[in-house]
Parts: structure tokens; sequence; C-alpha cells
């Protein structure tokens, strides 16, 4: 054999050994933002020498995965010693011979620098679409507020004090957050990439049953692996959300490059948001509350020019990466503690923009799929939770329901 030809067969063998390009995808994902209080419901978490274990379920399966940890808002360095995920059936219990230790550049231990994410190592694991997964991680040192996601929807279980990694734990206490958890990354190799849901409440799936994932990105996600259509959801909502302006989370403007623009293979966004801006800007003042509710830090004089500029330079920015948006307008809420006539007239005003403009790549109406028929300003009766802004569990699978396959080429 010539030394040409013993090259080639070398090269050969070495292309049939190297692994296939990976596809990462954000199969699961729960933005993370600052606490907005100090005190009450919104008070936050700190934790010490104790294991948190989160529950969750990721959309699009794969064959490796990889976690992404956030220390966006911490005050200090934060100090991880051990970490594991494992998967489990329906009823919690964890599949034998699915756990995987987490390395993160090699090290068992990270420290994640104040501000930053940190994403583990990968770890091979076959991952069945739609399966659950358990998440454990050791906290020895304190951390100060946690860099949480209020709206988890799913069990967090603290342990009593030590390193409970991978040992049955009676828990000390629960909560149903997300702590320093922000994604799943998974190594699909029939992936057509992720699909980004980007909202507030309605999207985080307020109203909606805890531990059923029955938000309405849950139904797409099914909806879309039933019909053999490979694609990752990643819900990016935050209760509270909005537009041009801070409050529970940083602005969608703000928050838009981590969010949504780091996540991998990102194809299309749907983008669902609005009705906080208006309501909070519109909103009429009642006795001794200032015209504000208290979980909101300010309110600018926004104008429905100012939303729509903002719509446009979300776009504008999914535009320059290639990633194709699905605005919906603004969903109903009057009724709603916040409604009012301005506000109606500020929605009517986005909504025709959103419809008319061509400024979108495609259309969904989750508005409509909420509407009470009756009367279009309102959600449907049964389709909130009583509040006349979130959705329930019915309101959220038409939601779901209503969007067309056919738009994820």
């Amino acid at each position: 054999m010539s030394l040409r030809a013993g090259s080639i067969c070398a090269a050969a063998l070495i292309a049939l050994a190297a692994p296939a390009q990976a596809e990462w995808v954000a199969s699961w994902t729960a933005a993370p933002h600052a606490p907005v209080t100090t005190q009450g419901m919104f008070a936050a978490a700190t934790f010490e020498n104790v294991t948190l274990s989160q529950i969750l379920r990721v959309t699009e399966g794969g064959t490796r995965l990889r976690l992404r940890f956030s220390n966006r808002y911490g005050p200090h360095p934060l100090e991880i010693a051990s970490a594991r995920v494992v998967r489990i059936d329906d009823k919690g219990q964890e599949i034998a011979g699915s756990a995987r230790m987490l390395t993160f550049g090699g090290d068992p231990v990270a420290v994640i620098p104040r501000g930053a994410p940190f994403v583990s190592d990968a770890v091979a694991l076959d991952v069945p679409d739609l399966a659950r997964l358990k998440v454990e991680f050791y906290l020895p040192k304190a951390t100060g507020p946690c860099t949480c996601h209020l709206t988890g929807l799913d069990e967090l279980a603290v342990s009593p004090p030590g390193n409970h990694v991978g040992k049955p734990f009676t828990p000390a206490s629960k909560a149903m957050f997300r702590a320093f958890l922000s994604a799943v990354e998974v190594d699909s190799p029939d992936a057509r990439g992720t699909i980004v849901t980007f909202g507030d409440s309605i999207t985080d799936g307020v109203g909606s049953t805890p531990g059923a994932n029955r938000r309405w990105p849950d139904i797409l996600a099914d909806r879309l692996q039933a019909a053999g259509h490979e694609w990752a959801v990643a819900n990016a909502g935050i209760s509270g959300n909005r537009i041009l302006s801070p409050g529970m989370g940083e602005a969608a403007l703000a928050r838009f490059d981590e969010d949504v623009l780091s996540l991998p293979n990102v194809k299309y966004l749907i983008m669902f948001e609005g009705v906080n801006d208006i309501g909070n800007r519109f909103r009429r003042a009642t006795p001794g509350e200032g015209g504000q509710p208290p979980f909101v830090l300010d309110q600018p004089e926004i104008t429905v020019e100012q939303m729509i500029a903002g719509y446009k330079q979300l776009i504008a920015r999914a535009h320059e990466k290639g990633i194709k948006v699905i605005g919906s307008p603004i969903g109903p809420y009057k009724g709603a503690a916040y409604w009012s006539p301005e506000g109606e007239a500020a929605r009517d005003r986005i909504n025709y923009w959103i419809l008319t403009s061509g400024a979108f790549d495609g259309i969904v109406r989750l508005d409509a799929a909420f509407a009470d028929p009756s009367d279009p300003q309102q959600m449907r009766e049964g389709y909130h939770m009583g509040d006349h802004l979130h959705g329930s569990d019915t309101g959220l699978k038409a939601v779901g329901e209503s969007i067309d396959l056919g738009l994820f080429k």
C-alpha cells in the first residue's frame, strides 16, 4: 500500500470513529429573576449546607444532556459541591441505571462567579421525549438570595443539613420554584431545533395544575411529539414580566439575550407578552394604592408607540440570529384587577399593529383561543382561574391546541 493510500485509509477510519456533530437544543428552561421584595411570598430564599432536589420534564429527548445553572443575581460566587441528574417514572421513582453525576470541566465542584451562567459537562444518557428528570445538588456554603424562578409549578425539596446527593431524604421543606437551575440542554440526533415561548405569567403557567405540565407550551410540546415533529420547546415566560419595564424579572428587552438568544439552536420564537405593560400603565387607582399593585417597582408613562417600538426591537434582534418570530395579539383581560377602558383601547391599537404590520414571520391567535365569543374583550368562562387574566387548565389547553403545527418547518 502506498503512503498516500495508507493516509486516506487512516483518515477514513478516524472519520468513522468520530462522533456525529452535536445537535444541542434547549429541552427545558426556567428564566431566572431577582427577588422583587424582601418579605412575604416574594421573599428571596437562601440556602446553606443543604441539598436541593428539583423535578422537571424535558420536551425533546436525546442521547446526551448538560445542565445550565445560573448565579445571575447572586451577591457572591455560588459553590455547588456535588450534582446529579436521574430519570424518574410517572410515580416519581428513580429509573435504575439512569443516574449520572455531573462535572464541570472535569471537576465535580463548580464555583459559579457572581452574575454568571455555568454549564455542566455533557453526560451520556438516553432521554426519551417528554421524560421526567430529578436534579439534585449540594450547596455547602451560604448562597445569599437565590437566583430563582418563582413559578416552578413542580416540586423543589430542601434536605436537612448535609450532602444528600444520591441518597433518599425526608425534606425539611418544600416549595414550587426553581433555584439556580435555568436549562436542560439535550443532544438530539433528530431534533429540528428549539422553539422558545417568550412571555409573562400566562406563558409561565400561572393557573395550571402544579406538577401536571399543563402550561400552554407543555400542550404544544405534547402535540409536536405526538405528530412526530421533533422540536424542543423552551418556556421563557416569567410571571409579571413586561416588554418595556422591569418588575417581576427584567424587562423583555433587557433579558432577551440571556433568556432567548443564548439558548442552543433556536429556530422559532413565539411572543405573547404585553398585557402587564398596558394593564399597569392604564390601571385605575384604588384608595390607598397609588395606582400600582405592590409588586411593581415602577411604571413609566409608556405609549402605544413605545410598545410597538419594543416589539420591533425584539423582532430585529431575533432576525439577526436567523430566528423566525411568531406573534400573538395581547390576550383579553376585561374583568381583571388592572383592566380599564384606556388599557383596552391601547390593547386594540397594539393588536391591530401585530395583525396587520407584517413585522412578524407568522401569527397565532392565542388571544382568540382565550376569548369569550359573546364578548371578545374578556376570557371565556372556565378558561381562566377566576381572575379573568390567568388561564385555567382548560383555557391553557385550548391555547396550546390552537397553534398550527405547520408553522414550524
